[in-house]
């Protein structure tokens, strides 16, 4: 008898004899193009996705979970702006086993991955649904914008972290990825008022991209430059200050920048995609390998961004910075990582808090922006032939005949040639915009 029940137990399934997994929260992240849902579980879990239609719902089995009684009674709901995802319920499937459902809007592509615990989450079970045609078309609907203003100068603003990558987080619960979004819209907003410029957001929600994503929509929208947003963290609490990096291919310039570039370009694997298949190797391979083309042109716009950010007051480091951002590897378009302040810093949190401070930080890069594509403008943009005609002032010209003879507004008169009053002198050299 002693001999049968050891047998028995042998031919039992492991999972019997397991501790059931517990799933801890779920988390949806719906962005443009796909909709993300991370289940936070205690452990390592076995599954499997069935997609049914009449109705469309996508099935997950989970073998040895459970779900707590309050995650069930308050398990998270996709919004109503939620492209693929209508409704998320839960049930015991056996004695063991878990199901979850998820109701869908229509037919869809999905795919599923575990990740490992990490320093900011624990095990997750990550289930991603997104439709193939959207990425085509909406490659086609960019082409057509791009087209309509392609000789504006084109800015592509990437609000750093996102979704289940929230970045760092303050003493006082701020959190990166908020504030970054709050500052690149309030950042668009105004390149979208100036003469010859507009704005790329890069990401436009609460929802992750991979650095590879970013690099890719401000190339798909014809990107004449790549500023990524970011709020600093460091173990010292007391270091402060804002800082602007531009790409190293040999190594960063300090010790903190250093210990920078490894959090932040572990953000990939924090939103769950490793970047190391083939693919990924040869395309970061020829980004390398191109990149000294655009490096000078990101060197002049970070000393000018650098320059509009020191009249905020004491910035981290003097100089431009250098560390090796995977997200700043474009080959083609000149990029620059701005750090507005370390979050980390209760004083500099609060600050960043504030509306008014978030419009002092977007008004600073913004001064250097202009500062910049003033006298760098790319060939065939307005800005750069507003640059190439001119006007000498003679006896008896007035700004606002100047400016009714060529057509401009007396506003944009006065902002292509920094003039703070209409007063002219003889002789003065006058930049006319296009129109």
């Amino acid at each position: 008898m002693r001999r049968l029940c050891l047998i028995l137990c042998f031919m039992l399934p492991i999972s019997v004899f397991a501790e059931q997994v517990t799933m801890q929260n779920v988390r949806i992240w719906a962005a443009p193009d796909n909709t993300r849902v991370v289940f936070d579980v205690s452990g390592p879990v076995e599954h499997s996705l069935e997609l049914l239609d009449k109705p469309h719902r996508l099935v997950v089995d989970i073998r040895n979970a459970k779900i707590s009684q309050a995650i069930r009674m308050a398990i998270s709901q996709p919004i109503s702006a939620d492209k693929y995802l209508k409704n998320i319920r839960s049930a015991e499937r056996g004695s063991s086993d878990l199901r979850v459902v998820f109701d869908l809007k229509k037919n869809i592509e999905m795919r599923s991955f575990l990740l490992q615990p990490n320093s900011q989450y624990g095990h997750r079970l990550v289930v991603d649904l997104y439709d193939e045609n959207n990425q085509k078309g909406a490659i086609q609907v960019m082409t057509q914008a791009d087209n309509k203003r392609s000789k504006d100068v084109v800015i592509a603003i990437d609000a750093g972290h996102g979704g289940d990558d929230p970045g760092a987080t303050g003493p006082n619960g701020l959190r990166e990825k908020d504030v970054t979004l709050k500052i690149a819209r309030n950042l668009a907003n105004l390149i979208n008022q100036e003469y010859g410029m507009k704005a790329v957001l890069i990401r436009e929600g609460d929802y992750f991209l991979s650095l590879r994503k970013r690099i890719g929509k401000a190339r798909r929208h014809k990107a004449d430059l790549f500023i990524s947003i970011h709020a600093d963290a460091f173990k010292d609490p007391k270091v402060r200050g804002s800082s602007v990096y531009i790409l190293s291919n040999r190594g960063a310039s300090s010790e903190a920048a250093k210990w920078l570039a490894e959090r932040e370009n572990a953000a990939d694997l924090i939103g769950g995609v490793s970047l190391d298949d083939k693919d990924d190797v040869l395309a970061s391979v020829l980004l390398d390998l191109s990149q000294t083309a655009s490096l000078e042109a990101s060197i002049g716009v970070a000393d000018r961004v650098l320059s509009g950010l020191k009249k905020l007051g004491k910035t981290h480091k003097k100089h431009v910075q250098s560390a090796g951002f995977a997200v700043l590897k474009s080959p083609d378009i000149p990029s620059i990582l701005v750090e507005m302040a370390y979050i980390s810093n209760p004083e500099e949190e609060r600050k960043l808090k504030g509306k008014a401070y978030q419009t002092k930080l977007a008004k600073a890069m913004l001064s250097g922006l202009k500062d910049y594509f003033r006298n760098h403008a790319p060939e065939g943009t307005l800005l750069a032939s507003a640059a190439n005609q001119k006007y000498v002032i003679t006896r008896g010209d007035t700004l606002s005949g100047i400016a009714q003879r060529y057509k401009v507004s007396m506003n944009t008169l006065r902002d292509s040639n920094q003039l703070k009053s209409d007063r002219i002198r003889v002789g003065q050299v006058l930049n006319i915009p296009a129109i």
